[in-house]
């Protein structure tokens, strides 16, 4: 009885408080008080630009989840080196709480034709995909780009992935009359 005593008296000054994790909002009748009690989410949903400082086990180990969705058969290179000073790439993630539901990389350089920006490894969580996820994190890498000064971003898509490729084209992607090629250069590599 005191809790509720105590409740009624803080909801009376406020129509809604904050009581730990848990939101108490009273629906005004002045006959009959009803209250909605509504979980509060420990952190809203973001998306940003990944900073040494949000590097952790726990984020380096979601991370990596989230790329073996997109590729299980590559070997995965340490977050650490791929976030290093002297690697131009930004990563930007999706944060539910706790929890990563999706990812994407671009790496920008300069050549002669002008500053531009590839973007990789865009992914979202298979229980996540459909809610707007993948716009969020593509639209926050053109930002990117746009604040860098870049002349153009670039993305490969297989044809397979129809629904990314609608995304990309909705963002204003245009397919580029060209093939990409690759060379394996695994060998050539140092060895330790």
């Amino acid at each position: 009885m005191f809790l509720w005593s105590t409740l009624l008296r803080f909801i009376k000054r406020r129509k809604a408080i904050k009581y730990d994790q848990i939101c108490l909002i009273k629906f005004v009748n002045y006959h009959n008080p009803k209250f909605l009690i509504i979980k509060n989410k420990q952190e809203p949903m973001k998306i940003a630009l990944l900073q040494e400082s949000d590097v952790n086990p726990d984020m380096e180990q979601q991370l990596a989840g989230l790329f073996r969705q997109l590729n299980a058969d590559i070997k995965q290179i340490d977050l650490k080196q791929v976030l290093d000073p002297e690697n131009p790439i930004c990563l930007v993630y999706c944060k539910d709480g706790s929890r990563v539901l999706g990812m994407a990389l671009m790496c920008t350089y300069t050549v002669i034709s002008g500053i531009k920006g590839w973007v990789e490894d865009v992914v979202v969580d298979v229980e996540h995909r459909g809610q707007g996820i993948g716009r969020k994190l593509m639209e926050k890498l053109v930002t990117v780009g746009k604040e860098k000064g870049l002349t153009e971003i670039l993305l490969f898509s297989a044809d397979k992935r129809i629904e990314a490729i609608n995304l990309y084209k909705s963002l204003g992607f245009k397919e580029k009359e060209s093939r990409i090629y690759v060379l394996k250069t695994d060998s050539l590599i140092k060895k330790d």
